[in-house]
């Protein structure tokens, strides 16, 4: 339990009590077929089960939902909800408004952009009362809440021209068609895919007692593979140094370093050899090393892990192997909803598993700042608490993703905080599979955590009488009026790049980062500073930004104040040795036409763009490369995994940009990726030829620009360690072929029908590698990792029942009782003849086991 990383006294940020609300809350979208386009109704019912009534006035039912602009309802309702800051709402009551206890009411209200997910609904509500209550009832938790189900089309459809299938039984069914189970022995050995394997006719017992030599220099690695072997198969291994001239133990284990190029590419590169007189691993360098390690690590038998008194063998072959690419990231965030260390050392952990070696780790956001800074405690005390903040005795964030009126990490995610000590241990961490750690500090939008913390500062000292110090670190001018809503819809969460505080307040943030780097025994050579979705009419009615403008005439209007903000950034970073990353919005100007296009001001100086708009503006990435930018590809319909896997209501995740599935991850060619963006966000197929034949292609003297790919794990409706592995898993395997394997043919067919069925040639591969091998291994590794086991296909054919799996390899079990299918139900084999509904589940080896779903004649 992660209780202890919040660091925080509870009695200054929660009231004294939470009550339990007596009123029961259901909520239900009733539709996105509205007569006005773009539009959803949905309606809250209240039943009062307790014994004072609710009258017209003195209170509100606050809640946190997918952000949405409200619409009023044509029909009087008798209370309305209203928008206030991010995803927090509230009800309000109108007048006339009177609940009886026993009695039921409902109140409907309109809203902008569908919703089509329960993960979309309400969350955390609660009730406030006014002040006149007493305090252990002024705020009451609603603790009997129901979402209802989506059911019916115009629940799911986000418009009549909403062209992505309703993920039914029938449509998976069709869907898994194209897959067949292949021979063990058609499969690479591993995942990612090795450049070059070659097999062998026999096999290698290891046995316990094992030797692992290594030479100078490689004890910590021969340590981390003895204890790995011992965790995954119980075998011992005893080690020692050793040289190429020193007498080889009988079936030792030999890591060396030596120079070793494998596809042309020397880092990373290693070279594996399993023959009857033992193992050799042979890296290039120690990370080349570690992931040859990891190739022996994965070749272990399933029926191995995590099992004694089981022969384990190996068999004999030679794998030289390189990256396709130097980064190979993740970018997970952890400050809209909060993870522990804990969790995130096993992200670690299947990050190396899968030869991944950048985590890009977002640490500060509108709804939470996760890092302890020393000489700004505010940043945590305020920034890493989220609670109901009127009426509290310390100041604090509003409630958001549903994280309730108390700041409790025991009930929510919204709270909490990595000390310094954390920090550092997570660098160490890291740095031991091979991994950098990049922080990320997202200015100056998205800022809204720092605000809020840096202005509680401000109040504390000048209420000591301490103007000078107060106003060290503010981050806001105090008389800018702006008006504008963030993507996010926030009002306030973007700093002054006037105040010359804002950059002495970032520059503190970085020296403090950069020390625990030093503490971790690590340089921090490169850090993220954001810079996306500034929201349009920032800095407008500025006074300080006004009186920039007019002292520095060259940067034009407010608009431009990005680019000067970050020019000021990378004046900062560049003599310290530090690389600025930022996302695309930061290396981008417009047009006389209003659109944009590559900023040359950047080129040459030691920044990266991050580039993720395939979707929206398809040829971004490839612009900014033959402009001469460096940058690193983290398409949105790809590798975005906070989007939902597919339409499934019940399905969780965003959707703004479509769904991404493993095989989204999978289906990736970086050097045309016109070619793997199939359709629009509402699902209507893209021609890909006339595409391609449109937008600007790379240069190839441009493809070197181009430093890797990075996977995105935004944390809007992920909660905890088990969602955060559902959602990540199995697409980071996808993925990590994406990063690592060698190009795939079909990347460079220029016939679209020959490049699909390349494409779905290869995917029947790497399904059955998920599904007859990674899946069970995942849940036989660390404890077992929480990743997706698809629901099966089936459907019902003249009387005969057919089914199917995502992956070959997942086992069928059904009931016909309507009971949830378990380990111990009947196994589908073939058709079965039955004449009512059936329910089905998918299990892998390891017995985990994905939703039931019912086929019905």
């Amino acid at each position: 339990m992660w209780i202890t990383a919040i660091l925080l006294a509870e009695p200054p940020h929660s009231p004294v009590t939470i009550a339990e609300s007596p009123v029961r809350v259901s909520w239900e979208l009733v539709t996105n077929f509205t007569q006005t386009p773009e539009v959803f109704e949905a309606r809250f019912l209240l039943h009062h089960a307790g014994q004072q009534p609710l009258g017209d006035s003195g209170w509100g039912l606050y809640f946190n939902m997918a952000p949405r602009p409200i619409r009023q309802h044509p029909i009087e309702q008798m209370a309305t909800v209203e928008h206030l800051n991010g995803d927090w709402y509230r009800l309000i009551p109108n007048p006339g408004f009177h609940l009886k206890p026993g009695e039921s009411i409902e109140i409907r209200y309109l809203g902008v952009e569908a919703v089509i997910k329960e993960s979309d609904a309400p969350l955390g509500l609660y009730f406030v009362f006014d002040d006149d209550q007493p305090e252990s009832q002024r705020i009451q938790r609603v603790v009997n809440y129901q979402i209802l189900p989506f059911t019916r089309p115009e629940q799911i459809n986000r418009s009549p021209n909403d062209q992505h299938p309703i993920p039914s039984p029938q449509v998976r069914y069709q869907e898994y068609s194209a897959l067949n189970q292949l021979p063990l022995n058609e499969l690479p050995p591993i995942v990612p895919t090795p450049f070059q394997t070659t097999m062998g006719t026999g096999s290698l017992q290891l046995k316990h007692g094992l030797w692992i030599e290594y030479a100078e220099g490689l004890k910590s690695g021969a340590e981390y593979l003895s204890a790995q072997l011992q965790q995954r198969c119980q075998i011992t291994c005893q080690s020692m140094a050793s040289s190429t001239t020193s007498q080889r133990h009988q079936h030792a284990i030999r890591l060396l370093l030596a120079p070793t190029a494998v596809n042309e590419i020397s880092n990373e590169a290693y070279r594996l050899k399993i023959d009857d007189s033992g193992v050799d691993i042979i890296g290039n360098d120690p990370a080349g090393l570690f992931y040859g390690m990891q190739s022996l690590l994965n070749l272990l038998p399933l029926q191995t892990q995590n099992a004694a008194k089981i022969e384990v063998r190996l068999p004999h072959l030679s794998i030289a192997d390189a990256p396709r690419f130097g980064y190979r990231g993740l970018h997970v965030d952890v400050s809209r909803n909060f993870q522990s260390v804990e969790t995130i050392e096993r992200i670690l952990d299947v990050m190396a598993m899968y030869k991944l070696n950048r985590l890009l780790l977002y640490t500060t956001e509108d709804e939470g700042w996760r890092l302890e800074i020393p000489g700004l405690p505010e940043l945590t005390q305020v920034g890493a608490v989220r609670q109901h903040n009127s009426g509290m005795s310390h100041p604090s964030l509003h409630p958001a993703y549903g994280s309730g009126p108390q700041a409790d990490p025991q009930t929510s995610y919204g709270s909490g905080y990595y000390t310094r000590d954390q920090f550092i241990g997570l660098l160490k961490y890291a740095a031991q599979r091979h991994i950098k750690i990049i922080p990320e500090v997202n200015f100056p939008a998205h800022a809204r955590a720092a605000i809020k913390a840096m202005e509680a500062r401000y109040q504390r000292l000048m209420s000591e009488n301490q103007p000078e110090a107060a106003e060290e670190y503010r981050l806001v001018d105090p008389l800018d009026t702006s008006d504008y809503l963030s993507a996010q819809f926030y009002k306030d969460n973007v700093v002054s790049v006037a105040r010359p505080s804002t950059y002495r307040f970032y520059q503190k943030v970085l020296d403090e980062i950069s020390d625990m780097y030093a503490a971790a025994g690590l340089t921090m050579d490169e850090l993220h500073t954001g810079g996306d979705e500034v929201p349009t009419g920032a800095w407008s009615q500025s006074p300080m930004a006004s009186q920039l403008l007019k002292s520095d005439p060259e940067i034009g209007n407010a608009a431009n104040l990005q680019t000067y903000f970050f020019r000021r950034l990378l004046d900062e970073l560049e003599p310290k040795g530090i690389r600025a990353l930022g996302w695309e919005e930061v290396f981008q100007r417009k047009n006389a036409n209003g659109n944009a296009e590559p900023n040359p001001e950047f080129v040459g100086r030691n920044a990266v763009a991050y580039i993720w708009n395939n979707l929206f503006d398809n040829d971004l990435g490839n612009r900014l490369a033959n402009a001469g930018y460096q940058f690193v590809l983290c398409n949105v319909s790809n590798f975005y995994f906070d989007l939902a896997y597919d339409k499934d209501p019940q399905e969780p995740g965003l959707y703004w940009a479509g769904f991404v599935s493993e095989r989204d991850a999978w289906t990736f060619a970086p050097y045309n990726y016109a070619w793997t963006t199939f359709r629009t966000a509402m699902g209507q197929p893209i021609d890909v030829q006339a595409v391609s034949e449109s937008y600007q292609h790379l240069k190839p003297e441009s493809h070197s620009n181009i430093l890797g790919v990075q996977a995105q794990l935004w944390s809007e409706t992920i909660k905890g360690r088990d969602m955060i592995e559902y959602y990540m898993l199995p697409k980071l395997i996808g993925f990590a072929e994406s990063a690592w394997a060698a190009q795939r043919p079909w990347e460079t067919m220029a016939n679209r029908q020959q490049r699909e069925q390349s494409m779905a040639t290869g995917w029947n591969v790497m399904a059955n590698c998920l599904g007859q091998r990674e899946l069970p291994r995942l849940g036989m590794i660390n404890g077992g990792y929480n990743y997706r086991v698809p629901p099966p296909g089936g459907m019902f054919e003249q009387g005969w029942l057919k089914a199917n799996t995502a992956f070959p390899g997942l086992v069928i079990r059904y009931t016909l009782d309507g009971s949830k299918p378990g380990l111990q139900s009947a196994v589908y084999q073939a058709p079965l003849k039955v004449d009512g509904p059936v329910s089905l589940r998918a299990f892998d080896l390891a017995g985990q086991a994905s939703r039931v779903i019912t086929v019905s004649p």
